[in-house]
């Protein structure tokens, strides 16, 4: 994950003293790899722990900021756990609060399944992935739905992938503030 940070985050190039949105935030998110920046935490679950300023709110259903708040939207691993019937709103939400994102999300082509890590998880009908999704490291069953470089690409501009080998692990769509 550092890696990956290091390579596309410099692609934002952020000017000092930007404010930063951290959509899908967790326990401490971008403030893990960046903690000099001033950034905001918005997560769909209360994050008491969470070291900074923080928002629960769900980005498909719309964010407390007003249009450009925010020089960047920041958002790893989150999309996937949007439903997809939900996934256009909540890129319109990240796209209207930010001058500029980073969305990250694993590869739909990958081989593994991110989460669970069993290999083929995510192929696999609902039917026959539930009881498989188990042996898995996830252990609990969530509806998870990974997305294909042309779904990421609908909904933020042009991806960028992130190589394991010669097979796309992620794609990163990455708008810096200004275009």
């Amino acid at each position: 994950r550092a890696r990956r940070h290091a390579r596309f985050f410099a692609l934002t190039r952020l000017p000092a003293g930007a404010r930063v949105l951290d959509v899908g935030c967790g326990r401490i998110g971008l403030r893990a790899l960046e903690p000099r920046l001033d950034i905001t935490g918005v997560d769909l679950i209360e994050r008491p722990d969470y070291p900074g300023p923080f928002v629960r709110a769900d980005a498909a259903v719309g964010l407390p900021f007003g249009t450009d708040e925010f020089d960047l939207v920041y958002s790893s691993s989150v999309i996937e756990h949007v439903p997809p019937a939900r996934r256009a709103a909540f890129a319109a939400e990240v796209r209207r609060v930010g001058r500029g994102w980073l969305v990250q999300t694993p590869a739909f082509s990958f081989p593994i399944e991110p989460h669970s890590l069993l290999p083929a998880a995510h192929w696999l009908p609902t039917r026959l992935r539930k009881p498989y999704w188990r042996l898995g490291a996830a252990r609990e069953w969530e509806e998870i739905s990974l997305l294909r470089r042309s779904e990421v690409e609908e909904l933020f501009g042009p991806a960028l992938p992130e190589r394991l080998g010669p097979l796309v692990k992620s794609w990163v769509c990455v708008s810096p503030p200004g275009g």
